[in-house]
C-alpha cells in the first residue's frame, strides 16, 4: 500500500442501503416510553422503531374511536331487530291461539328468524376475533 493512498473506510453497500429518512416527534411521555423500551430490550431507538413498524406493519391498525362508534350502532340495530322479532313472535302467538295463523306466514317467520340467528352468531364470532386481535397488541 502506498503511503500517500487514502483509506476509504468500509466498502460501499450495493444493496440494502438505507437512504430514506423519516422524522418523528414524540411528547415527553411518549419519549420516556421509547427510552424505557430501549433500555429494557437493549436495542437502539432506531432499531426498536424499525422493528415495531416493519415487523408489526402487517398488523391491522384500528381507529378505536371509529370502531367503538360503529359497534355501538350495530348494537343499537341489533336491539331494534330483537324488539321487532319479539313483537312479531308475540303477534304470531296471539294469532295461533285464535287459530288464524297461516302456516305459510309461520314458515316464513321461522326461516327469517333462523337467518337472523345465523347472522347474529357470525357477528359474535367476528367481534370475538376483533377483540382477540386488539388484546394481542
Amino acid at each position: 500500500m502506498n503511503a500517500y493512498q487514502k483509506l476509504k473506510g468500509r466498502p460501499q453497500l450495493t444493496e440494502g442501503k438505507r437512504t430514506k429518512k423519516i422524522d418523528v416527534r414524540f411528547t415527553e411521555d411518549e419519549y420516556k416510553i421509547v427510552l424505557a423500551l430501549e433500555q429494557e430490550l437493549g436495542i437502539t431507538k432506531t432499531e426498536l422503531i424499525r422493528q415495531r413498524l416493519l415487523q408489526d406493519g402487517k398488523a391491522i391498525v384500528i381507529n378505536a374511536k371509529e370502531l367503538i362508534a360503529r359497534l355501538d350502532a350495530i348494537g343499537a340495530e341489533l336491539g331494534r331487530s330483537g324488539n321487532n322479532i319479539n313483537q312479531l313472535a308475540r303477534y304470531a302467538n296471539i294469532l295461533q291461539k285464535k287459530d288464524v295463523l297461516s302456516p305459510v306466514v309461520a314458515d316464513h317467520f321461522k326461516q327469517l328468524f333462523e337467518q337472523y340467528n345465523l347472522q347474529q352468531n357470525e357477528l359474535t364470532i367476528a367481534l370475538r376475533q376483533i377483540i382477540r386481535q386488539m388484546a394481542a397488541k
